[in-house]
């Protein structure tokens, strides 16, 4: 045999090898089926230390996975939460890394070491707005006691999947700790989520010991965290004081949804059942005109509009949004690729003492950025009818949400 040719086969095994170890440090696209899952050191799986459970409420649905806090409390040795409880679930396939120094990280490089506390997001959505100053609160008070939040980014709409509208948004809302993207849903369906916002406490051995979905209860979740570093000081013999207190945000904003009477409503083809003047469920131009008379939750288009299948795109010099709810607040999520003004007129005057912060003191927004604007936050609820009046061709409207 050569030595040539003995180089060859050396250098071929050479490459396999660092081949195979690179594939092995991925986190691999798992999609629906499959997900990766976190696996529980061995040296803490047989320890004897113990933490609480809660307890079902009466009258919520039975779900491992999703306990919610009641009245009575036992406790469970590590092998019984190992039978109660799910391991939590892997990053998959992540599409990038906010507020990391630009590195990717793992849920699993923080077992045995800290309490992980996932938030499923989107950033357009108003209810992960309102969600954010608590987070942001819990990071700031917990992070040096072994708190580690990741905002799971997972889009709505596709302008929500650029690197730069999500860390624009960051910065926007003031979000410190680390954020991922996940674009493609797998990590997502990996925890079999169907909600924004819904948030996911993962102990020191790396299960999930609470959630919560939607807003609210923050309370409750505040408390859950502070159970969670609590156990992990006792597994790490650690003696420093968890602050038990509750914190409320200065700046927090509460609704009351059993009085909000009007529905999300999306502009686009693909959702677009509250069109009250057009083919539903149809892409392409529609010319369009108000109706005589004006019902309640419809979307009514005055104009010529390209709906498409996210959103509807005003193409005529002028053109009109017109909207009859009943709620609080009214959130638009638009945007347009030039900079579209818009006048916002309530109950057929221009908006003035209920105009929202987006709105200018002469009741006019620009449109341009990929976001969420507030164009109505009033001091009680009520039935009113919002017209958006339209300058200029080139308005994208995605939806609207009330609260």
């Amino acid at each position: 045999m050569s030595t040539n040719y003995i180089k060859i086969i050396i250098a071929t095994l050479l490459i396999g090898g660092a081949i195979w170890y690179l594939e092995s440090g991925k986190v691999k696209n798992t999609g629906d089926s499959e997900a990766v899952t976190i696996v529980t050191p061995s040296e803490k799986a047989q320890a004897t230390t113990t933490m609480t459970k809660n307890v079902m409420e009466v009258g919520k649905p039975k779900n491992t996975n999703d306990p919610k806090i009641g009245s009575a409390m036992i406790t469970l040795s590590r092998t019984e939460k190992s039978a109660t409880f799910k391991l939590a679930k892997e990053i998959t396939t992540p599409d990038g890394f906010i507020n990391t120094g630009g590195q990717p990280i793992k849920i699993q490089d923080y077992i045995g070491k800290k309490v992980v506390l996932i938030d499923f997001w989107t950033y357009s959505c108003i209810n992960c707005q309102r969600t954010t100053p608590y987070l942001n609160g819990w990071y700031k008070k917990y992070e040096d006691k072994g708190l580690v939040i990741i905002g799971i980014h997972t889009p709505e709409f596709d302008f929500e999947k650029v690197y730069d509208n999500v860390k624009a948004a960051v910065d926007r809302e003031g979000i410190k700790y680390p954020v991922v993207l996940d674009n493609d849903y797998s990590t997502w369906n990996a925890y079999e989520n169907r909600f924004w916002p819904r948030k996911y406490l993962i102990d020191i051995d790396g299960y999930v010991v609470y959630d919560h979905i939607g807003e609210g209860s923050y309370g409750e979740t505040e408390k859950e965290i502070q159970k969670a570093l609590q156990e992990r000081q006792k597994v790490l013999g650690l003696t420093e004081t968890i602050d038990t207190t509750i914190f409320n945000p200065a700046d927090a904003v509460t609704m009351d949804s059993s009085k909000v009477q009007s529905p999300e409503t999306y502009f686009g083809s693909n959702r677009n059942q509250y069109f009250g003047n057009g083919n539903k469920s149809v892409a392409g131009i529609q010319k369009l005109s108000l109706p005589a008379s004006i019902q309640k939750n419809t979307l009514y288009l005055d104009g010529t509009w390209d709906i498409q299948g996210e959103s509807a795109k005003s193409t005529s010099a002028s053109a009109k949004i017109v909207y009859k709810y009943n709620s609080k607040d009214i959130y638009f999520v638009g945007s347009s690729e030039k900079g579209v003004k818009v006048t916002i007129m309530e109950d057929g005057k221009v908006v003035a003492k209920d105009k929202g912060v987006d709105v200018s003191a002469d009741g006019t927004v620009m449109i341009k950025e990929n976001r969420l604007y507030k164009l109505i936050q009033a001091s009680d609820y009520g039935e009113h009818t919002i017209e958006i009046i339209i300058e200029n061709p080139g308005l994208e409207a995605f939806a609207f949400t009330f609260g």
